[in-house]
Parts: C-alpha cells; structure tokens; sequence
C-alpha cells in the first residue's frame, strides 16, 4: 500500500489534499487536544499519523506542520510557519519562534544527563534542562544537533550536520563540529557584536543581538559619563516637555492627560539629575499636592480622572492605588516629607488577612501581578514604620514568612513559567515581590544562586531582549535581581558581560531633549506610544542604567544614585 505522500511532505497539505484526509486531519488534532491538555494548534497546522508526538505541553502556530518519523517529547512551543521535517527530534524545553525550517533528521535537546556521581550509573542520575530558544526566521538544515541551554538568534542559518553548543547570533551561518562561524546571512554592520576570532557567543554569556561592543572598562566609563552629563544638561527641558502650564501637573509625554505616577516620575527625575524638586513648581506646591491626593479613611491615593480631577478612592484593589504607595511614598520622601494618613492596606490587616491574601494571588498565571501587590504590601510597611503607625502583631511575619516558605529552591522564586511567555512572568513577579520586601529591609533572598540561574536563562529569550525587543520592565527586571544577589560572587563574570552588553543598548536610546520611551526604539516600532519618549521610561532606564553600570564596575562615573523607589540600598526604619 502506496503512503500518502503528505505524511513526509506536508507543506501543500491544505492546498492539495481532499476533503476526506483534511476532516481526517482535523480529527487527529483534535484527538490529540481532547487526551492532552496542554497541547494546541493552530489554523492550517498537520500532524503526521506516522509521528511520535509525546509532548506535556505542545503548542503549534499557525501553518506549521510535523512531518513523518517525528519525535517529539516534552514542552515545545513554535510560532506560525514552522516546519519540524521528517525524523526530527525534538525533546525537553525547546521554544521556536515564527517561520523557523528544520531539516530531516535534525536533534534538538532541551535537556541533558547528569554525571556528577561516577557510582551512580548514568541512566539513573537526574537530568537537567536549561532549555532551548531560536529566534524567528531561522533556518536549520538536515542532521543537525542542538544541545541545551543554547539561544539561536533571529535570521541565523544552521548548516546541515553542525552540532551547537553555543550560542548564535542574530544573523549568523554557522557550521562545523562544534559549530562556528561561517559568515553573516545578515550584513556584520547590522550585528556588531560579530565575534573577531569566528568562534560563536558562549552560551553561559546571555547577548542581545545589536548591542554595541566596547573593548574596556575604561571605554564603558567614558560612555557613561558621556551620557551622564548630556542626561543632566537636558533635564529642564525634558521635564518642560511634560509639564502643562495650563494645569500645573505633568504628564507622561505631550498630548497625554495628567497622572499621579507622572508627578512622582518629574520628581524622581529631578532628583538623580538636578538634586532638586523639579523647577516648574515651587516644591512646598507639589509636596502638598501629593499628600492631598491621598484617602484620610483607607490612605489609598486614587488615580487621575477628566479634568485632573481625582477620582473617587477605590481602594487598594486598584493596581493603580497599589502602585500609588510606592511613587507617590518615595516622592514624598525626595521632597522631605511622607504621606498624611495611616496606610490601611497594612494597619488593617491582621496576619490571617495577609497569609490569606498571599495564597489567592495569581502566582502560576500573573506572577508580575501577584508581584505587584506584595511590592505594595513591603512598602506600605516600611512607610508605616516610618509614620510610627501601628501594625498588627505578625503581619510584617505573615508577609516574609510566607515568601520564605513558598520560594521555589529550584528556581529561588515564587510562581512559575509559562508557555506563552517562558520565564518572564516568573522573575519580572520576582523583582517586584523582592523589592519591596528583602531588598527594601536589606534581607537576603533564600535562594540567590538559584535567582541568578534563572534571571541569566531568562536573558537568553530573544523574544525580549533582542535589539528593538528590550522595554524598561523587562530589562530592569533581571537588572535589580542580578544587582540584589551579586554578592554571593556566583557567575560573576557573566553577569558582568551581561550587563556591559545591555548597558552599551540602553545608553543608545536616549533622544536629545526628551529622555527615554519605555521601549527601545527601532526603526519598524517608531510612532508607536511605547517607543516615544516620556517621564515614565526616563525614570526607569536612568535607574536601569545605573544598576547596570553598577554591575559592569563604572557607575561612578554617572554621578548619580537613585534615592527613591529605585534606591539600592536598604530603606531607612
């Protein structure tokens, strides 16, 4: 009996097949969702009969397709247009971009042995998995091996029979055992991190394709200092930009209605760069503002509506009311003073309240979110503290006894990833619950070796961190961990290079007279509100740029450190 030919080449199958094999197509998907949860397709995928798909998780985009002699094990997500070609092997944590092609008989290995106890025989020692991560529009020829903990960048070509240990970037053709550099696909002015000896990134040192390389620290300290000093010459004017007159508030950028977080960022702005409150309004005149705006009954701060005028205290069910304790508490602490009213989110709740309300957050589905509460919570008892208010006896307890006891040993975090994003939800959750509370107490993270793993695997993910990826969340996110646990000395030397190669990307993204867009520029994202340049990612890359600099060895020579929100050191109690 003759095989149907689109078992092995499926690339037509929507196009040609007859209605028959197509409903038969449509079947076995869905046989195959209805006895795997976690696996899904998208439109116009196939799946051969004569595959092996044993995935936990398996999501497919759009048009991608797995042809004859298969194998497939573990978690694997891909974008739209992806083939997995006949015999390929696919096994462990592997994570595919859009319109990525793999050769027949191609192995790609999320995961690997162990071999730490020589009297343990290997097959029965635990395996690891750092995972596997290739960028969009990568093409990857027939009988080649990818091992883990490997990043492939956007628009690279992987030559028939290379065995990848390392690292490629964004852009290469490589070849060879062990794979090297060939040439670029993509011209090397494009891609500058082009390594001079041919040899391929080490995969232990995250890059982000386009960042600038600078050969000293010497270099590197220049650059800052550089930028330091235009930052602080163009600050009035940056901080005019988004000041109204007709009003007397600030907004993020032109065109925008006035915010309570566009108030504290003027003013955090004006501290690291002037040492003063900003100078478009006396500051006894902002400073009153801001404790006006708060609750005497609950001590929320609620968000600005029509006309500026305040809207009515939802309390701090409202993420903005609980981000509201943090900026507007360190505003008010760089203008001399603190807020009027008890915080109630705190002085209110006793240890159950807190232990409950730890438990129902979203930790497995919105780490960042879950996160974002708990940064409230810290904060919220530091200012109290400072207020003199009275706290419940065991809910400062409650909080960090619960986050030592749920922390993850294995990733040193709370939550975990997800399909969809991989780790970010995870460890953007983990910068804001360990803000507000190890960081702003001065304690130490439970785990800090297992933080720094995580945090330096997460770099990795192109979807992120690329050129014209990087946003000022996601970058200070991994910034502040690294910073938080540098001392315990572990992969120093990569945390380094990390931070030297998003430093050199972060200082490109200034724009003369306005500062920062939350979002780095690129010439497809420009027009867009996330790129344009405003108080909120003006405040948060100089912090960046400062965690960074501290990271790479230069922040002296920025001649400023933060001393609000983004403060390093421990809050004062």
């Amino acid at each position: 009996m003759m095989i149907d030919r689109f078992q092995y080449s499926p690339w037509d199958f929507w196009a040609k097949a007859d209605a028959t094999a197509q409903a038969q197509q449509i079947a076995t998907q869905r046989a195959l969702t209805a006895e795997r949860p976690g696996v899904t397709f998208g439109g116009e995928c196939f799946v051969s009969d004569l595959a092996s798909v044993d995935n936990d998780e398996l999501a497919l985009g759009d048009r991608s397709y797995i042809a004859a002699g298969a194998y497939l094990t573990g978690s694997l997500s891909t974008g739209r247009d992806c083939s997995i070609n006949a015999y390929t092997v696919l096994r462990g944590d592997v994570r595919i971009g859009d319109a990525v092609r793999i050769g027949a008989h191609t192995s790609i290995l999320g995961f690997n042995h162990t071999m730490s106890d020589p009297g343990i025989e290997m097959f029965r020692q635990p395996l690891t998995t750092e995972g596997i991560r290739i960028g969009n529009d990568v093409w990857i020829g027939s009988h080649v091996v990818i091992l883990d903990g490997v990043t492939v960048g956007d628009q690279s070509v992987l030559a028939a029979g290379a065995v990848v240990t390392k690292d490629v970037p964004a852009g290469a053709i490589v070849g060879g055992n062990p794979a090297k550099l060939i040439r670029w696909r993509v011209p090397q002015a494009d891609h500058p991190l082009a390594p001079s000896d041919q040899s391929l990134a080490r995969a232990d040192q995250p890059h982000a394709p386009g960042d600038v390389v600078v050969t000293s620290n010497n270099d590197l300290a220049a650059r800052v200092a550089a930028f330091a000093e235009t930052a602080r010459a163009q600050a009035v004017a940056l901080l005019d930009r988004s000041f109204s007159e007709e009003t007397g508030l600030f907004v993020d950028r032109p065109g925008n209605s006035p915010t309570v977080r566009a108030q504290c960022d003027a003013i955090e702005i004006a501290d690291l760069l002037l040492d003063t409150a900003p100078p478009q309004l006396p500051a006894d005149q902002q400073l009153e503002r801001l404790r006006g705006w708060q609750d005497a009954a609950t001590g929320a701060v609620a968000s600005l509506g029509a006309g500026s005028m305040q809207l009515a205290s939802a309390g701090f069910d409202d993420p903005d009311a609980a981000y509201h304790v943090l900026c507007v508490g360190y505003a008010l602490q760089l203008l001399g003073t603190g807020f009027a009213h008890p915080i109630t989110l705190v002085t209110a709740a006793s240890a159950t309240d807190i232990a409950v309300a730890m438990n129902e957050l979203p930790w497995t589905t919105n780490a960042w979110g879950a996160g974002h509460q708990v940064d409230a919570y810290g904060t919220a008892l530091h200012l109290s503290r400072l207020r003199g208010d009275e706290v419940p006896t065991g809910t400062t307890e409650a909080l960090f006894g619960w986050l030592l006891t749920h922390a993850d040993p294995t990733t040193g975090m709370w939550g975990s990833p997800n399909r969809e994003d991989g780790l970010l939800q995870l460890v953007n959750g983990f910068y804001r619950a360990s803000r507000g509370t190890f960081a702003q107490f001065g304690l130490p993270v439970p785990y800090p070796e297992r933080v720094i793993d995580t945090v330096l695997q997460h770099a990795r993910d192109e979807r992120f961190f690329s050129a014209g990826r990087q946003n000022a969340c996601n970058v200070l996110d991994i910034a502040h961990p690294l910073w938080l646990t540098a001392g315990s000395g572990y992969r120093s030397e990569e945390i380094t290079a990390l931070a030297s190669r998003l430093l050199n990307a972060a200082l490109d993204h200034w724009s003369d007279g306005e500062g920062f867009g939350f979002r780095a520029p690129a010439p497809h994202l420009a027009g867009l509100d996330e790129t344009t340049p405003g108080l909120q990612g003006t405040e948060m890359w100089l912090a960046i740029i400062w965690y960074l600099s501290d990271l790479a060895g230069v922040s002296d020579a920025l001649g400023y450190r933060p001393r609000g929100i983004h403060r390093p050191e421990p809050a004062p109690h």
